[in-house]
């Protein structure tokens, strides 16, 4: 795929699983990368990754629910690096299902604060930039859970269908001034987070009902992420693309 190199990406929620999968896959390609993440640790490590294989990175501590620090992460990584071609804004969090007369306000506000309003914040500071530079390509972490819902989940699909509409309106906004602005689905995909004995014995089932019969791999979702931000993809802009073996279509 057409990745332009000496490019330079954003990545969020690149401490690790799809975010440090995708932010390693950019580095691969010849893309410097700013990592940022709340986990501190965590998202250092993705950036020695790169540099040791060779990479160019940095790590910014970012909490994407404060519009102050989003803003610092797009200013740092213009600062360091010169510009910001590609945006993956993938930072979310999933709590335990419950249903929505057990739901705690407070838990509603941190899904949403996270899920949705952090990837708005990230589009509104990223959008800013690259209007500057008339190019950009965007893409979101969304999910199936925002195309089909799951019981006792009405926060963690709620917050995710608004990525899709987020989307698809600032890929409108857009359009006519070279920034694209995707989406993508997931299903099932085999994380770090899904390799505790707890959740796979809750995600038996549902694999059981993936038509390919198995979970997705992290970097198969990287590898769509670069696909939508590379120039094969140069008249594609306000989708959702779903990567789930078959599942939301049965």
């Amino acid at each position: 795929m057409e990745i332009s190199a000496r490019r330079v990406a954003l990545v969020t929620g690149a401490a690790s699983g799809l975010g440090r999968e995708t932010a390693l896959a950019f580095a691969r390609a010849g893309v410097s990368v700013a990592v940022a993440d709340v986990a501190v640790p965590a998202g250092e490590e993705t950036a020695h990754l790169i540099e040791r294989a060779g990479g160019e990175a940095i790590f910014v501590r970012t909490d994407v629910t404060k519009a102050d620090e989003v803003e610092n992460l797009v200013d740092t990584t213009v600062r360091t690096f010169g510009q910001m071609d590609y945006a993956f804004n993938n930072a979310g969090i999933a709590q335990p299902g419950k249903p929505i007369a057990e739901y705690a306000e407070e838990d509603w506000d941190r899904i949403i604060a996270v899920n949705l309003k952090g990837v708005w914040l990230c589009l509104k500071y990223e959008c800013g930039h690259m209007l500057k530079q008339k190019r950009g390509a965007i893409v979101n972490t969304s999910s199936i859970r925002g195309q089909v819902a799951r019981a006792a989940s009405s926060a963690y699909c709620a917050s995710k269908a608004g990525v899709i509409g987020l989307t698809q309106s600032v890929a409108l906004d857009y359009a006519k001034h070279g920034i694209r602005v995707n989406a993508i689905c997931p299903g099932g995909i085999d994380t770090p987070l899904t390799a505790d004995p707890a959740v796979q014995q809750a995600m038996s089932g549902f694999v059981d009902a993936v038509p390919m019969g198995r979970m997705g791999e992290a970097g198969e979702i990287a590898h769509a992420v670069l696909w939508l931000c590379s120039n094969q993809a140069s008249y594609m802009t306000g989708q959702a693309i779903t990567i789930d073996g078959g599942y939301t279509v049965q």
